[in-house]
């Protein structure tokens, strides 16, 4: 069980499928870190040109690939493929913080490089045929593609570019704004398809030539003259060269974006065997109960199981019995999601560790995960779960090396030095684990918050200790509950609010919460992305930071990760992080599957070599139309 997709303007990092690569794209271009800037000697350096890039030099796919090797390149093109979304919209502006945007509302849009769903971190050209830069990466150049155009036709040049990171430079998110701003030097365009992008001084420029590479681009004659603005709620997209246009809409109800047959890069290496679907149709519904009735009754046909109990227990309708629909599941090797629950550091209640560490020993996971997940799922423990960039044990030389100067400096208790890593704490197998409500007894009456005669925990000034979990999915109130429940034999008024999704985005973005459910969707190669996530310099003005984590220890960390030279200088640093970052107790983890649990009629088909990084659904599947009709004549639909 997952919280089911909400549609936001969030960021973004290198998946797998569409609209996850999007979001990590986005998120890295949001999210970059700082560049040394060109000296004359640097001017002498020699200059790489290449189809592709990657911060540590490897691609994979040679510059003459002829298509990527988890696609099939004779994948038939056509048919259509639905699927579901939560909640409803009012924009189809995924860059803004007002309203809330379609689902794939960034599926019209294309960035010069364009990462792979079988590699970690590597992108390569598609809007640029190469780009060049010299060894210490202090600027970069990009060759558009001549061919390159916008969906009405008119080509994409280096003006456009340059258009789209000053407007995202301008009217971007806050927290975008003031990374991006102290990244770039200048932005020049060398010619009707070459740009130049020169970084400021100060620190590594591994990610920046990639990352900015990663940035969406619009087409500014078309900006200018329908006076659009990034920073506006709107319901007609902006001019972007993606293969999909907006088709239908019925606002908050329904999307429909269809493939275009003019589509300038169809033929490209990167492209072949991919975009398969004449047509992408998402269905919209109130809660998850309701989405599921629209699939057993055939009013989208692909579904992506977010819900154990459902999984475990729903799949009996006559579609399946009859074998309209395929229910499988398929290997995911993508990191974890770090789904959990966190606080609102804002607040005074939760600023001392003992009370979120007592209210993070009240989650009984094993009791959830046997009694309402039917042992679907694993814990998380770390922010790089499922991958081995996730602290272990306890710290080795290379990692106390980093972490040593911060506890002399007072900045971390010197205990991290000799612990192993923070885990989430184990429960028994009924909902209240008795062990785990002394311990977190005791770590509250250290904090001061004593239980009075009525049972209820009060601090000096004779305040209760209240929490609300604040929930916008119908599915996560069964697990709420309980853990609510544990917290009042606690003695903490503990309860849950209902709200609706808008409700929920409104007090999001407005910090006005104790817990919520949360994610954090790290990278392979975490860059200047962390910084919107767990920098202070974030703490008040991003969308990601939701918890408001200030902490230098992890602000001086994250630029330990961002300037790793070597694969093995990051692994060390992205270690000592996210032991740090577990050491501060400001989430409590909830659980993670490492596989795709799919239901889907039985129409559609994908490569027999799946990708690692991705499901890819929308991405390189394809329609078998004789299966199709099939359904059609037997009524599935």
């Amino acid at each position: 069980m997952t919280n089911p997709p909400k549609a936001s303007a969030v960021p973004i990092a290198p998946p797998p499928s569409r609209n996850a690569r999007f979001r990590i794209l986005a998120f890295s271009v949001l999210a970059i870190a700082l560049a040394f800037g060109m000296t004359s000697a640097q001017a002498q350096q020699d200059v790489i040109e290449a189809h592709g890039i990657s911060p540590f030099g490897q691609l994979k796919y040679p510059a003459d690939f002829a298509h990527l090797d988890y696609v099939n390149p004779d994948a038939p093109k056509g048919g259509e493929i639905s699927i579901w979304g939560f909640g409803g919209f009012d924009s189809v502006n995924p860059y803004t913080t007002k309203g809330r945007a379609v689902s794939l509302g960034s599926i019209f849009y294309e960035s010069l490089l364009q990462g792979t769903a079988d590699e970690a971190s590597a992108a390569y050209c598609l809007l640029c045929s190469t780009l060049e830069y010299p060894a210490d990466r202090s600027w970069v150049i990009f060759n558009i593609r001549p061919e390159a155009r916008f969906s009405d036709g008119s080509p994409v040049t280096a003006e456009d570019v340059v258009f789209s990171y000053e407007t995202f430079l301008e009217d971007g998110l806050p927290s975008y704004r003031a990374v991006l701003s102290r990244q770039v030097e200048t932005t020049e365009v060398l010619g009707p398809r070459r740009v130049k992008f020169t970084f400021k001084q100060g620190v590594p420029t591994r990610d920046l030539p990639q990352m900015v590479g990663g940035l969406p681009v619009f087409s500014k004659a078309d900006f200018e003259a329908n006076d659009r603005d990034l920073e506006e709620s709107t319901l007609e997209p902006f001019l972007g060269s993606g293969p999909y246009v907006l088709d239908e809409m019925e606002v908050g109800r329904r999307v429909v974006y269809r493939r275009r047959n003019d589509y300038w890069g169809a033929d490209l290496p990167i492209n072949v065997g991919r975009n398969n679907f004449d047509r992408i149709r998402i269905e919209y519904y109130a809660d998850y109960n309701a989405a599921f009735e629209g699939f057993k009754a055939g009013s989208y046909t692909f579904r992506n199981e977010a819900s154990s109990k459902i999984w475990a227990t729903g799949y009996d309708f006559p579609a399946l019995d009859n074998g309209w629909v395929v229910k499988r599941e398929i290997a995911d090797g993508s990191l974890a999601t770090g789904q959990s629950f966190i606080f609102n550091l804002r607040l005074e209640k939760f600023q001392d560790e003992r009370v979120r560490r007592a209210i993070g020993l009240m989650f009984n996971f094993e009791w959830s995960n046997e009694t309402l997940f039917y042992g679907l799922y694993e814990r998380i423990d770390s922010f790089w779960e499922n991958s081995h960039l996730a602290a272990e044990g306890e710290p080795g030389p290379a990692q106390k090396a980093l972490l040593q100067p911060l506890v002399d400096e007072g900045l971390l208790d010197p205990s991290i030095l000799t612990v192993p890593a923070v885990m989430a704490p184990e429960s028994g197998s009924r909902q209240l684990d008795r062990g785990n409500l002394r311990k977190a007894s005791a770590l509250l009456n250290e904090a001061g918050w004593t239980v009075g005669e009525d049972g209820i925990r009060r601090n000096q000034a004779g305040e209760p200790l209240t929490v609300e979990f604040l929930n916008d999915s119908q599915t996560f109130d069964r697990v709420i509950s309980p853990y609510v429940e544990n917290l009042g034999r606690l003695g903490i008024q503990a309860k849950m609010t209902r709200v609706d999704s808008a409700q929920m985005t409104n007090r999001e973005r407005s910090y006005d919460f104790d817990i919520i459910t949360n994610q954090f969707p790290m990278s392979y190669v975490p860059g200047n992305g962390l910084k919107q996530y767990f920098g202070s310099e974030t703490a008040d003005n991003s969308v990601f930071n939701k918890m408001g984590l200030r902490n230098p220890a992890v602000d001086r960390l994250i630029e330990v990760v961002i300037g790793a030279d070597t694969r093995d200088e990051l692994v060390t640093a992205v270690k000592a992080l996210d032991r740090v970052l577990r050491s501060i107790r400001f989430w409590v983890p909830q659980w993670y599957k490492d596989a795709h649990t799919v239901a889907y009629y039985d129409m559609y088909e994908h490569p027999e070599n799946m990708p690692p990084y991705s499901l890819g659904q929308l991405d390189f599947w394809w329609y078998n139309a004789e299966k199709a009709e099939k359904l059609k004549a037997a009524g599935a639909f």
